[in-house]
């Protein structure tokens, strides 16, 4: 169900509609149906509505329950070309092969840092794009990252297919021991043929450059080198992407780098940029692209610079030079002012004076 005859189904096309309205979430293909989706009204279960993404979602964890299995059987059937044949045949096998589990990726030391982000990239393409229409890992955008973090791992002890927004959290999990690399989200709303689809993937920015790690149906618009000079170039790419599905970008929210440290915490900021790409011209999409980027990593070099002086006074060093014990007043008042008791100095404060 994850490879290319589990996809083609969703590219049949819907009855017209006479107002567009947001249908799918999480990078949709073009020309999906309505009658594939989930019904709408049922229980919070029935479809993930953050986003208005009308996709069911496995919110019981693991191991999957029942009731969760067979809605994802069904869900299956209704988007796979040959419905319940393919189901039957599946479940009615009596022996199956047995699918791979990926290793995790493993940081050394002699890795650049392109080489690693092209190691997890590899990992999560491995792990493959889920087709089904079942998101098996929930995924709430307002838990704190430590949160978020244990749901990775059961990501890479589970080793099943994802989705975008679950490669996002994959991502960060896996580049959280490159304090270098800088990690932020980045969301896409496209329209087509009336209909508006959302996206995410995970931009990063390391030693001047930026790229993308990410999944998605359309290799194009998953992964980007590092290799991107600014934000707008890489921003423009992704627009570029598009335009081959003949989608058209409406909006790209860009939110704020995401902390290293795995027991955080801080929500993850999804939406700290917000811009109207279709009502933009590029000139002025690029200007607040590049400000953007420019006040985030002015942010970052005041972050690393105040970071150290704070250490050194919380351990009760100074940073200024050591003073003298007493200081002579020179002023005129002081010069003026005589010891009080100078003049009747006894033998005992004579000594003390030698």
């Amino acid at each position: 169900m994850t490879g290319s005859n589990s996809s083609s189904s969703l590219h049949r096309r819907g009855p017209k509609v006479t107002k567009p309205r947001s249908r799918s979430t999480q990078d949709r293909p073009p020309g999906a149906s309505a009658s594939l989706l989930p019904p709408s009204g049922g229980s919070e279960e029935e479809g993930d509505r953050d986003g208005a993404a009308p996709f069911h979602v496995n919110r019981s964890g693991f191991p999957v329950e029942p009731h969760t299995w067979e809605r994802m059987w069904l869900q299956a059937a209704r988007i796979h070309p040959e419905g319940k044949a393919m189901v039957e045949k599946i479940r009615n096998s009596a022996q199956l092969p047995v699918p791979p589990i990926p290793a995790v990726p493993i940081y050394r030391s002699s890795m650049s840092i392109p080489d690693w982000l092209q190691a997890v990239q590899s990992y999560m393409k491995m792990l493959q794009y889920n087709h089904t229409g079942t998101q098996l890992f929930e995924i709430r955008k307002t838990r704190p990252l430590s949160g978020l973090m244990e749901t990775a791992k059961e990501m890479t002890r589970e080793a099943l297919p994802i989705k975008c927004l679950e490669a996002v959290i994959l991502g960060i999990y896996l580049t959280n021991a490159q304090p270098a690399v800088e990690r932020f989200p980045i969301s896409f709303k496209t329209q087509f043929s009336g209909n508006y689809f959302h996206h995410v993937v995970l931009g990063i920015y390391y030693s001047g450059c930026y790229g993308a790690l990410g999944m998605s149906r359309r290799s194009d618009l998953m992964d980007k080198p590092l290799t991107f000079r600014t934000l707008s170039d890489l921003i423009f790419e992704f627009e570029e992407s598009y335009k081959k599905y003949f989608h058209s970008v409406k909006k790209v929210k860009i939110g704020l780098y995401v902390p290293h440290d795995p027991h955080s915490f801080q929500p993850i900021e999804w939406r700290q940029l917000v811009l109207n790409v279709g009502k933009m011209m590029q000139t002025d999409l690029k200007k607040e692209l590049e400000k953007y980027a420019r006040d985030m990593r002015m942010k970052i070099l005041k972050a690393s610079s105040a970071q150290s002086p704070v250490k050194e006074r919380c351990r009760g060093k100074s940073l200024s030079p050591p003073r003298r014990a007493c200081r002579r007043d020179k002023s005129p008042a002081a010069l003026d002012k005589k010891p009080a008791e100078l003049s009747t100095l006894n033998e005992v404060g004579y000594q003390i004076r030698i």
